[in-house]
C-alpha cells in the first residue's frame, strides 16, 4: 500500500516526536508504543504539518538528500498511516 502523492499528512493527535537521549535516535510516542526513527524518517515525520502533500515533502526533502524517490516517501507515509501515527486528507 502506498499513499497518493497529493495525499497530505499530518501527526496524529496523542503523538509526540522527540529525541531520546538514551537511544541517540529520533522517536515517536504513541499510544500503542514507541517508534525509532532513522534520520530521513525523522526528517519526513518533521515535514508532516497538515500542509504540505507527500509531493511536496519529497521536493523537500531531495534537497537535503540524494536519491530521494517521491514513491519512497509514499511509501513511508503508508507505513506511518498503518501504524496509526499520522492521518492523511486527499
Amino acid at each position: 500500500m502506498t499513499t497518493a502523492l497529493d495525499a497530505v499528512p499530518r501527526i496524529r493527535r496523542g503523538v509526540k516526536c522527540t529525541f531520546d537521549q538514551i537511544r541517540e535516535a529520533h522517536v515517536v510516542l504513541f499510544p500503542e508504543g514507541v517508534l525509532v526513527l532513522n534520520e530521513t524518517a525523522a526528517s519526513v515525520v518533521a515535514l508532516c504539518d497538515g500542509v504540505r502533500s507527500v509531493g511536496d515533502i519529497a521536493l523537500a526533502l531531495a534537497e537535503s538528500y540524494d536519491g530521494v524517490e517521491p514513491s519512497d516517501i509514499a511509501e513511508l507515509v503508508a507505513r506511518l498511516v498503518e501504524r496509526r501515527v499520522v492521518d492523511v486528507d486527499g
